[in-house]
């Protein structure tokens, strides 16, 4: 069993307590049951009693299979309740770990699978937590009980339970183990299944353009064959358990009940001693059994259990503490920093440093690929430093007291890939500031040069704008984008090449109200030209010189 995932459970220590006190309970239940059974049918066989006299075991009989069927519902609604628990925790965990690790791990994993993983992805957890782990509580408890019941009535019964014990979920886990590989794998398939999926749909006009839908409905087709073989490889491993338990369960059951005959025939054993044995004996096999199929079942959880541990084990980068400079007592400071974005890679920035003091505004302008963009990013804090140290506001923010969230809060940011999300112009504007008013998105909107347009559309601001502005062009999301920053005023700007896909009389107009805007504020200013930065105080030119940028 994964030991992380028994882990989670433990950590939701009552709802543990109460799935194993149920289990006990239950097999105090299967020892009342049989031996209310044996008694009735030896008394009525043999002794001759009439109903009247068994009249109470047939009310104690009825009320433990209640009692039975009570704790069955009991522990299949609590375990339900721990697997929906430990999924939203899960899901928030690496939610908030993908957070923490940033555009930079983002761009190098398929966003469909990421998605997969935190939705349907995470639904393999079920087999884990509502079958396998009350399986197991139940396993754990019911065959010791049978057991210890047994041995004072027959020791041959319990000699035979001992031996044949161990095979049934010994042939189960190496069952299971086979399977898992399987699981493992129709896994991979169905979250590269998602990823291709996702990137058809996001590249579905690029593909008409270049007349390459056909090829990939037939890499479609390809994925999908691969994802339904190995959900079959599954399946057929899973008919293979069930037949093997089912015979090995059986045949114990029959050495049980060919032994006891015969010595019933012998007079070795009394009636209702050894009905007792015959009634107790399928359920001393009945939890190993459901364990070992369980067991086969919970593989699934295991895959995705390994995808997420793959996410929340991912470590955040951190600069070397070794040399690097004391905090500047205030803006924006940079000393020495290299960021490499994966081993064997070229750098981004090679030891680099920038001083923006609080209330300068800086333009960074440059050639494609000199790491302005990364400049950016090192602010933000969505990439941390391979080497050097990044001070903010006197702050050191490779220290674990450092609030990336309370920084950010402080920042106005506008990137070069701005994403609007689905719902209205007025919602996504409001994200920047929630309490905003309507008079106070209409401002920003005209300093953006956005309300013309806005207002043009039926709904106005309350038009929907679809999932990451699908109904707007690159320039009416870039000047939304802008809004959100004008709206929220931050003491501090980064701007990744603000007037992007904008015209030229709309970036006139919006250098206007950005000069404004930006008046005593610390602002870091990305572009490819000079056009944006003349709005600036100071103009740095960053350059790639032997493949690194200076």
């Amino acid at each position: 069993m994964d030991k992380r995932l028994m882990a989670e459970a433990r950590r939701r220590r009552a709802i543990f307590v109460a799935l194993a006190a149920l289990a006990a309970l239950t097999g105090v239940i299967v020892m009342g049951q049989a031996a209310l059974f044996s008694q009735i049918v030896a008394r009525a066989h043999l002794g001759g009693a009439g109903l009247e006299e068994l009249t109470p075991l047939f009310v104690g009989l009825a009320g433990v299979l209640v009692g039975r069927a009570v704790l069955g519902g009991g522990m299949a609604r609590l375990s339900g309740r721990l697997a929906a628990t430990v999924k939203a925790d899960l899901r928030q965990r690496v939610l908030a770990r993908l957070v923490a690790l940033g555009p930079a791990y983002l761009t190098s994993q398929r966003t469909g699978a990421l998605s997969h993983l935190l939705t349907d992805g995470a639904d393999g957890f079920d087999p884990f937590f509502r079958d396998l782990l009350p399986a197991v509580l139940i396993a754990a408890m019911v065959p010791v009980m049978v057991v210890l019941a047994v041995l004072p009535v027959d020791l041959l019964t319990f000699a035979i339970l001992c031996v044949t014990a161990p095979l049934i979920p010994l042939l189960g886990a190496l069952i299971g183990m086979a399977a898992g590989a399987q699981a493992r794998r129709r896994h991979a398939e169905m979250g590269r299944l998602s990823a291709h999926f996702l990137d058809v749909l996001q590249g579905l006009q690029s593909l008409k353009l270049l007349n390459r839908s056909r090829p990939q409905t037939a890499i479609i087709a390809r994925v999908t064959g691969d994802f339904r073989e190995a959900t079959m490889e599954v399946l057929r491993t899973a008919f293979l358990s069930a037949f093997a338990l089912e015979l090995l369960a059986s045949l114990s059951i029959a050495i049980i009940a060919v032994e006891i005959g015969l010595r019933l025939l012998a007079a070795n054993v009394s009636f209702e001693a050894g009905l007792f044995v015959l009634v107790i004996a399928p359920e001393f096999y009945t939890p190993l059994r459901t364990l070992a199929a369980r067991f086969h079942a919970a593989e699934g959880s295991k895959a995705a259990a390994d995808a997420t541990w793959q996410v929340l084990d991912a470590p955040l980068p951190s600069p070397s503490p070794d040399g690097r400079p004391a905090p500047s007592p205030d803006g924006v400071h940079l000393r020495g920093v290299t960021v490499r974005y994966a081993e064997g890679n070229l750098p981004a920035l090679s030891g680099f440093s920038l001083d923006i003091a609080r209330g300068q505004r800086v333009a960074l302008v440059g050639t494609s690929g000199g790491g302005k963009s990364t400049v950016a990013n090192l602010v933000m804090g969505f990439v941390r430093p391979t080497d050097g140290g990044v001070s903010l506001h006197g702050q050191d923010t490779s220290a674990e007291s450092f609030d990336w969230a309370a920084w950010r809060a402080q920042v106005s940011y506008v990137g070069q890939r701005p994403t609007l999300f689905s719902g209205t112009l007025r919602d996504n504007l409001r994200l920047a500031r929630p309490t905003a008013t309507d008079a106070d998105i209409v401002a920003a909107a005209r300093a953006a040069d956005a309300d013309v347009f806005i207002s043009a559309l039926p709904n106005g601001y309350d038009s929907y704008v679809g999932e990451n502005g699908l109904r707007l062009s690159r320039g009416q999301a870039q000047r939304i984008a802008l809004a959100r920053a004008f709206l929220r005023a931050a003491p501090v700007w980064v701007l990744d090449e603000p007037t992007a896909h904008l015209d030229p009389d709309s970036e006139a107009r919006i250098l206007v109200h950005l000069a404004k805007a930006t008046e005593g504020k610390t602002v870091l200013l990305i572009d490819h030209g000079l056009r944006a930065a003349a709005v600036m105080d100071t103009v740095i030119r960053l350059e790639v010189v032997d493949a690194h940028p200076v």
